[in-house]
């Protein structure tokens, strides 16, 4: 893409991409949950947030909506100007990516990622670890072109079971040129993404962790038929476990579900 490789010849000079700088902000902006066509969209934490997770939702076009899940290490205190920072990028650059009709889904995620990394180190003033699962529905084709930058796997539930979303790739805010991937997996009526915070999976009762398989069987079980539903069915399985309610950590899901209109099987895309 002409417009991707002008964007990196730029930086590479030490140029900053020219977009609009808002006024600046103390505190993060709220992020509305867009309406979706035959399908729903949601994110829930438990309690106050006091480390550095934080969702995004963002529409992009008339049948993309773009979503991401940030795990910013630090206290919230410590990160607030990085959290606003990546939301600003997130907001300005994500549209201009992810707009044209003709784009290629792959190549603009690795993009925004590429775009967010270089601003968590510039904030950040070095190395500031920040996992990140990032992702962009397509409503026509009911497809999820997603990055997942080091963080808890993703869950794919459908017919045929739960399919893991893995890594493809590190961190953000580790290194200045980190190399990203993004893969394509496809939502069938019926068929739910999910996405946990760390503090989710590492939540630990009497020397156990909850853990990615904890998750898992919670989502397999969850008899939820909205996303919001998913989420607190999540937050409730990791509170009974703990047998109190979760303040180690923050405490984040977020969920995609398709309608359930029809039968089928979703197929992971290469």
């Amino acid at each position: 893409m002409r417009a991707l490789r002008s964007r990196r010849l730029g930086l590479a000079r030490g140029l900053k991409p020219e977009v609009s700088q808002p006024p600046q902000l103390t505190d993060p902006l709220r992020s509305q949950v867009p309406v979706l066509r035959q399908a729903e969209i949601a994110a829930v934490y438990h309690t106050q947030r006091v480390a550095g997770d934080f969702y995004e939702f963002l529409r992009v076009g008339q049948s993309r909506v773009l979503f991401a899940l940030f795990d910013i290490a630090g206290r919230r205190e410590d990160t607030r100007d990085i959290l606003i920072a990546v939301q600003r990028t997130f907001r300005t650059v994500a549209p201009e990516l992810f707009a044209r009709e003709d784009l290629n889904e792959p190549e603009a995620m690795i993009e925004l990622c590429y775009q967010i990394n270089r601003t968590i180190l510039e904030f950040a003033g070095g190395v500031r670890s920040c996992p990140a699962f990032l992702g962009c529905y397509q409503e026509d084709l009911g497809t999820v072109c997603y990055a997942n930058a080091g963080h808890t796997p993703g869950l794919l539930r459908d017919g045929s079971g739960i399919t893991a979303l893995e890594a493809t790739g590190l961190p953000l805010g580790l290194f200045s040129h980190v190399t990203q991937s993004a893969s394509t997996c496809a939502l069938v009526p019926g068929a739910a993404v999910l996405i946990v915070s760390r503090g989710i999976v590492e939540a630990e009762s009497n020397d156990k962790d909850f853990g990615l398989e904890g998750t898992r069987e919670a989502f397999q079980r969850a008899s939820a038929d909205t996303a919001e539903g998913l989420c607190r069915n999540i937050l409730s399985a990791v509170q009974n476990f703990l047998q109190a309610a979760p303040i180690h950590n923050d405490v984040t899901a977020l969920a995609l579900s398709r309608t359930n209109s029809a039968k089928g099987r979703s197929e992971r895309l290469s």
